[in-house]
């Protein structure tokens, strides 16, 4: 198991099974909400420890689409942890148990600041990936 948490504590989960894929956003969004490197987990793997009621979800005007969840305690990013998608995102910065996964792409790289460098082989896209 892979376990998770928010930086005071009060939001702890596990994950059941390692999570399917790891990359990074670039977008302007994903760094202000401290959640630019994400990995993609199941609904199914998700388990609740404590304090799902501490998660708040900010939902930006359209046309963007993407909720943003973080402790209403300390402010840790945990990406899209209240989705209902059967897949989706958390922040790889809320997880603190090791697991197998390295970067596998970076997406939004036309927004990457210039002070940022990308150090890793991983494919790099523009925006999002192109599906495979």
């Amino acid at each position: 198991m892979i376990k998770g948490s928010c930086c005071c504590g009060a939001v702890k989960f596990e994950l059941l099974a390692e999570p399917s894929m790891m990359g990074t956003c670039h977008c302007s969004r994903c760094r202000k909400a401290g959640a630019s490197t994400i990995v993609f987990v199941k609904r199914d793997d998700l388990q609740w420890l404590q304090g799902k009621e501490h998660v708040a979800l900010y939902q930006p005007a359209p046309p963007y689409k993407y909720g943003r969840c973080f402790c209403k305690i300390c402010g840790t990013s945990l990406g899209e942890i209240l989705s209902e998608e059967d897949s989706f995102p958390i922040a790889a910065n809320a997880l603190d148990s090791e697991f197998g996964l390295k970067n596998q792409f970076h997406e939004f790289v036309s927004e990457k600041p210039s002070w940022y460098e990308i150090c890793d082989g991983a494919e790099q896209s523009e925006g999002h990936p192109a599906s495979s």
